[in-house]
């Protein structure tokens, strides 16, 4: 295995984390990853992804030719809040925020690493498979860059999607689909002092309709909660509107529509009961993927983590991520863990070893032997 720069590699990394990208901002990103790829004698392609969410950003996407079966090599630019002037901090081996912000290593760890990968081979002129990289945005928001990422250009039938927390070394073969509900009870307006026998508390409603709802843990496939739930009003109305935004997670499918079809029953019992009405509005925001341990995606895969000396751990997620939207679309996608930790935390951190690996992790999956 030809060794990476690792000073180079960290350089990179400190600068990009200090690049404002949180989700809806990402053009500054976008920007500095096109002068970057055409550094490296490729030539990004953007698209006007952002348009489809109020964002300024778009998707970044380069083609690596070498031989052999492609692959797509992804990671996203965009960030969560507050994620806007990070200031990194080492200490002792490690990378973190000043503690303020997040560090943005969700998930600049692995375009460094991908970006790193692509230097060594082209410095050592070693034999590679092509490589369809993306860059997306809106990630975090709900994988918005990459639902609007036209994939009819993709050449590759597999990808790996480098953004998990965990060791490198971790590979993410199946995450849940999720539906997210917004909800709406609406009874009638009455005088709260006057004449509360002529009203139709939507809040009462509500309150009556949760109470029957499972919620949390479901199963070992299926979670479900309720996020928000809204109605102001002055003490002396009877509320006649009550809102909440819920949202189902599960692996299975049937068992995905079955739990949102449980929410909407318990609501639609009560209203009946009271004479209220339910304003019901489902959306589908992902569906789950199951890749099989034995699939050449996979087993390829394991064999590269073996290669640089990382252990090996195949394991299942409990989020969405780009990887839902490219299985969704007919390429088979995995997660690759690259070591940041506490993500989504002005805590989050990565250790530089992890990402070192990353980058050697993607540098072994480019030159890997196996061409299927």
């Amino acid at each position: 295995m030809n060794p990476i720069n690792e000073e180079r590699l960290l350089k990179e990394f400190l600068e990009f984390v200090q690049i404002d990208s949180e989700s809806g901002n990402e053009k500054a990103m976008g920007q500095r990853l096109c002068e970057v790829l055409k550094d490296l004698g490729l030539e990004p392609i953007t698209d006007e992804a952002g348009k489809t969410y109020h964002s300024n950003g778009f998707n970044v996407f380069a083609r690596f030719p070498g031989e052999g079966e492609p692959m797509v090599l992804s990671a996203h630019m965009d960030t969560v809040v507050p994620g806007n002037g990070v200031k990194p901090v080492i200490k002792d081996g490690v990378i973190y925020s000043d503690g303020t912000t997040i560090l943005g290593g969700d998930d600049k760890s692995g375009i460094c690493g991908i970006l790193e990968a692509v230097r060594v081979i082209q410095e050592n002129n070693l034999p590679h498979r092509p490589a369809e990289i993306i860059f997306s945005i809106g990630e975090e928001g709900g994988m918005r860059g990459a639902k609007a990422f036209d994939c009819s250009q993709l050449k590759s039938k597999r990808a790996y999607i480098f953004d998990s927390s965990g060791e490198v070394g971790k590979v993410i073969v199946g995450a849940p689909g999720q539906i997210k509900v917004f909800a709406d009870v609406v009874g009638r307006r009455a005088h709260a002092g006057l004449a509360p026998e002529e009203g139709i508390s939507a809040i009462q409603v509500m309150a009556k309709a949760i109470a029957k709802m499972n919620l949390l843990r479901i199963d070992a496939e299926t979670t479900c909660n309720i996020g928000t739930i809204k109605a102001e009003y002055a003490t002396n109305i009877v509320p006649d509107r009550c809102s909440i935004i819920a949202e189902v997670r599960s692996r299975n499918f049937d068992k995905l529509n079955a739990q949102a079809e449980h929410i909407r029953q318990c609501l639609q019992e009560a209203c009946d009961e009271a004479g209220a009405t339910l304003e019901w509005n489902p959306v589908t925001n992902y569906v789950s993927y199951n890749i099989p341990e034995d699939s050449a995606i996979v087993t390829d895969l394991l064999s590269c983590i073996e290669k640089i000396g990382r252990e090996k751990l195949v394991t299942l997620g409990g989020g969405g991520s780009d990887a839902n939207i490219y299985n969704q679309k007919g390429i088979q996608a995995v997660v690759l863990g690259t070591g940041m930790t506490k993500v989504h935390t002005t805590s989050e951190s990565i250790k530089i070893v992890n990402l070192n690996d990353t980058a050697r992790l993607a540098l072994a999956l480019l030159t890997m032997e196996a061409v299927r």
